[in-house]
């Protein structure tokens, strides 16, 4: 009897010891993995030659590259600034900036390169397009999926939507949500092929946006695909936060 006891005792302490190494395995490997895509998940920085830079607009110069990091200080437009690093988050690049004894990030579609005479080199593809163009270009993409940080016709989010349509209207615009509402500027009275912008969405403040059509509406990606919506409806009427042009 006894041995039959100490035998079940041994056989019971292996199978706990065995258990014991299996959550001890799981961990590691959990713990393994999570190293492994906080890894993927940092920008690649590329140190890059010095070069002379002017800001576009009135900038927020941040403490590391993404709008989750805290501004340090807003650069005015037209100051200088010496890029020294790039980074590249999802489909924006970021630079590295020292203007004026600060040192800080900056998304790069708010600079432009300046010529050795230092004057703002142009930007390419500055002409205006024709609103309707805009607007039959953005409705002709209604029904492709939403896809957050999506670019192309297998799915877009706002922003990409917005950037895609303004292209084959023939205008080149900058990619993200944030950097658009620092390109355009603000009307009170938006007619077809303007933006609207739309805040407290997903995020605190500018979060959102689409091209205006007429007649209350607008058209974006949003939800689970590109659609037309109204600005009367609860949900984006009490979101809504401004309609403004390119430049």
């Amino acid at each position: 009897m006894k041995k039959a006891f100490f035998t079940l005792l041994a056989a019971g302490a292996l199978v706990f010891s065995s258990s014991a190494t299996d959550a001890q395995n799981t961990v590691q490997a959990q713990q393994a993995h999570t190293e492994v895509a906080q890894k993927a998940s940092e920008p690649a920085i590329v140190q890059v030659s010095n070069s002379t830079y002017k800001f576009k607009y009135a900038t927020n110069v941040r403490r590391d590259a993404g709008t989750s990091h805290g501004v340090i200080k807003v650069a005015s437009k037209g100051a200088t600034a010496t890029v020294t690093k790039s980074a590249t988050i999802g489909s924006g690049k970021w630079f590295k900036v020292r203007t004026g004894g600060t040192h800080g990030w900056v998304h790069s579609s708010l600079v432009s390169k300046s010529s050795g005479s230092g004057v703002v080199q142009a930007s390419a593809k500055t002409a205006s397009v024709s609103s309707s163009a805009v607007v039959s270009k953005a409705l002709a993409l209604k029904g492709i999926p939403y896809r957050f940080g999506g670019t192309t016709t297998a799915g877009f989010d706002c922003s990409g939507f917005v950037q895609y349509a303004f292209k084959k209207a023939g205008k080149s615009v900058s990619r993200t949500t944030l950097s658009q509402y620092a390109q355009s500027y603000k009307v009170s009275s938006p007619r077809p092929g303007d933006l609207v912008f739309f805040a407290n969405t997903y995020r605190p403040g500018i979060s959102h946006v689409g091209i205006y059509i007429g007649n209350n509406q607008f058209v974006h990606s949003g939800g689970s695909k590109a659609e037309v919506k109204s600005l009367s409806g609860p949900y984006w009427g009490k979101k809504f936060h401004s309609f403004k042009r390119f430049k």
